[in-house]
């Protein structure tokens, strides 16, 4: 069958071709928005970061007043450096036999992390949550046990999560 091109389309000619561009247009779409809704997922769930924590840290500074610290010695998260300052806000209570204090975990250059200790002083063990920070500590949370070690030194283990 020849037909003569007129320049002009039949009307049937016409409604298929603009319906199959439809019908791609509306899968271009529906393609494009499952791609970036998925992406958006998987970019928050990579964004979230969570796991263990182990931290020593060392407290020959620590006399029990307010604003004494102690200083990290070893972390395994990396926006824990060595170096760190934990600095306690209130004074160990001695006559009561333990410490409760609001503590900010300073790692330089505006990165802190604010939080909350509470230690048995008879027993050395304890308990530290942090909610949120700025920095890199932006969003942080925390919560570890204390436990002693022999020279001043401390031990917390626990988990994190930003």
């Amino acid at each position: 069958m020849n037909q003569k091109i007129t320049g002009k389309e039949t009307p049937m000619k016409f409604k298929v071709t603009t319906t199959i561009f439809a019908l791609v247009l509306v899968a271009g779409f529906v393609a494009l928005t499952l791609s970036l809704s998925t992406g958006a997922a998987s970019a928050s769930a990579a964004s979230t970061k969570k796991g263990d924590l182990h931290v020593t840290k060392e407290c020959s500074e620590y006399t029990g007043a307010a604003g004494d610290f102690c200083t990290i010695t070893s972390s395994d998260l990396a926006a824990i450096a060595v170096g760190s300052k934990v600095i306690y806000d209130q004074a160990a209570n001695f006559a009561a036999g333990f410490v409760d204090t609001d503590v900010v975990l300073d790692a330089g250059a505006g990165n802190r992390a604010v939080g909350h200790c509470t230690l048995d002083l008879g027993t050395g063990f304890g308990l530290c949550t942090f909610s949120d920070g700025t920095g890199q500590f932006t969003g942080f949370h925390a919560r570890v046990d204390v436990s002693p070690f022999p020279d001043s030194v401390w031990h917390w283990d626990g988990t994190y999560s930003y």
